[in-house]
């Protein structure tokens, strides 16, 4: 395959070799003639130019400069000549100077040199990233999530304003940015999909056509690479799972998910809320859904998934949808569009809630506004379709809104930090609220109000350099040790262990006691400043020394000797 520096060479080429001939037929010809044409000396004497000279006259020459007669004066014939090599080498150069100004401007070399210069600073990435395909709403949000935790991606783009607007970002690591078509195999390769530090490609374009396309071609340039796509319908869906190794991300069965976990779970959903950073929500202050009849306005794609898990939670809602028609238990059907009047129909007066949910921001916010109009202390659940409409959906105020571009970023952001969140969630979902419940005091009384903030580390030499060379000899350490303050070495630092992942188990909320090996993978969530304090721990001999001991010995040759010195005084005799 052609290196990008190749492309770009070709594409010089291809505009430059015209003007480099031109440029090379004048000089010979110009430096020939001077060669050729006889002069005179001093004396008299024939004398001829040579090529160094000709070739130094009619250099500076053709630039209209002039440094007089060299090596000694000119005879008529040579200044005629020199009078065509001006005029000559005049028009040459113009001839090449507007041709580098084409190229220059030329949109195939642009094209070429922007994928050269972003293939050179992929190349440049030590450190663990992501492929991003698609930096619309869902992109750019999640490219904000990544650079929070401090990680890094590499964006890829097919419109050139989404890419301009990447430069704009104040992002906390670089993020490497190229316009061009993802679902093209040349520029995957660019950005890095094979190479060994690349963790996965996330797939979020709004065509799930394409995000299938892009899958396919990410899978046979690496087959062990995670995919994580975006996709809603079935058909795209089924083709995924045939890919193996696809993380399917479907914002409408999300969010089904999610309300249905308010219904039935609401601390867990407060809790899943906080750890994606839902600025609307406060720990411990779950959202309680409403018991009672409940209005489905659209059923659309979001419609069906709500309706589906409104049903398995024994609730029976009311749709109305001009397209929607004999669905199976669903309390009523009314096959119009929602307004005043089919609102009433739907006994909005006595229901319990309301699913705004077309894929019409307009139409939503219009039914939300009646909904309001008619009664205003019902729970209102909006969808809002596009990120440009949010101050007009902050102002209506319904009581959750789903963002179908936030609700991807956050789940993507959550697999990406570390697979086991999930998992984590799923298993106080197993054990009830009362579990829950108890995480999330015990929480509350590490970090108080802050926002939860979630961390993974793993016991390896790259990550816990001290720790690591600690185990190695021979001793041991139980997280209570490893998460003490060293500051005060009767508290812990403000976090909490919530899963291990061992020998390919994974152990959910470890005791204090639970000793720390060699590989675990740890998944931590406390405050940002407890992150660092534990990775200077498990970096630090000195430091973890100290909390493992509680002695601090002096350090030093100066400060060891005076220690030395302070213990002998102390041991003399008292005359």
């Amino acid at each position: 395959m052609t290196s990008e520096l190749d492309r770009v060479s070709m594409v010089v080429l291809r505009y430059m070799r015209g003007p480099v001939f031109v440029l090379i037929v004048v000089y010979a010809i110009g430096i020939t003639g001077m060669a050729l044409i006889p002069g005179q000396d001093a004396d008299g004497n024939v004398v001829y130019m040579n090529l160094f000279h000709a070739f130094y006259f009619f250099t500076y020459t053709a630039t209209t400069t002039g440094f007089g007669e060299i090596p000694g004066e000119f005879s008529d014939a040579q200044r005629l000549w020199a009078i065509v090599c001006v005029y000559m080498g005049v028009v040459a150069w113009l001839y090449a100077i507007g041709s580098i100004f084409r190229l220059v401007q030329n949109p195939h070399f642009l094209l070429a040199l922007n994928e050269h210069r972003f293939a050179g600073l992929v190349r440049r990435i030590h450190h663990p990233f992501y492929i991003i395909c698609g930096f619309g709403d869902t992109g750019s949000l999640l490219a904000r999530g990544l650079s929070d935790h401090w990680l890094r991606g590499v964006i890829i783009d097919i419109d050139p304003e989404r890419i301009k607007a990447l430069g704009l970002r104040d992002y906390r690591v670089s993020m490497p940015g190229l316009c061009a078509d993802p679902t093209i195999p040349r520029h995957l390769i660019d950005a890095g999909v094979r190479m060994p530090n690349c963790k996965g490609v996330v797939i979020l374009t709004v065509d799930d056509a394409v995000n299938a396309r892009i899958a396919v071609m990410a899978r046979l340039l690496n087959p062990e690479i995670h995919i994580l796509c975006r996709s809603t319908t079935r058909r795209h869906i089924e083709h995924l799972r045939s890919l193996g190794h696809v993380t399917i991300i479907n914002p409408f069965q999300i969010f089904a998910q999610l309300l249905s976990m308010a219904i039935t779970a609401p601390r867990l959903h407060n809790l899943n809320s906080c750890l994606v950073h839902n600025p609307d929500v406060r720990l411990g202050q779950p959202v309680i859904l409403p018991t009672g009849n409940w209005i489905i306005c659209g059923y659309g794609r979001m419609g069906k998934w709500l309706y589906r898990h409104f049903v398995m939670n024994g609730i029976r809602p009311v749709i109305i949808d001009p397209e929607a028609k004999g669905v199976e238990g669903a309390a009523q059907v009314i096959s119009q569009h929602a307004n005043r009047e089919t609102l009433q129909q739907a006994g909005l007066e006595q229901a319990a809630g309301v699913v705004a949910g077309t894929d019409n921001d307009h139409d939503n916010l219009s039914i939300l506004m009646c909904v309001n109009a008619m009664n205003p202390d019902i729970f209102t659940i909006v969808r809002q379709n596009r990120h440009e409409n949010q101050i007009a959906f902050d102002a209506a105020k319904a009581n959750l809104v789903l963002q179908s571009s936030l609700t991807t970023a956050r789940r993507v952001l959550k697999h990406l930090i570390s697979p086991q969140v999930q998992t984590f969630l799923d298993y106080l979902r197993d054990q009830g609220e009362d579990i829950c419940e108890h995480t999330v005091e015990r929480l509350q009384m590490l970090i108080g109000d802050q926002r939860p903030h979630l961390w993974h580390c793993t016991i390896r030499d790259t990550e816990a350099v001290a720790l690591t060379e600690y185990l190695r000899g021979g001793s041991t350490l139980t997280l209570r040790q490893l998460t003490r303050d060293p500051h005060s070495l009767d508290s812990s630092i403000a976090c909490m262990p919530f899963t291990i992942r061992r020998h390919g188990e994974c152990l959910m909320l470890p005791a204090d006691k639970e000793p720390v090996m060699i590989g675990d993978d740890i998944l931590f969530c406390g405050s940002e400043r407890a992150e660092s304090l534990l990775s200077a721990t498990m970096n630090n001999a000195d430091t973890l020394d100290y909390l493992v001991t509680g002695r601090d010995p002096a350090r030093g040759y100066l400060f060891r000797w005076l220690e030395r010195r302070g213990t002998t005084h102390d041991k003399l005799p008292i005359a």
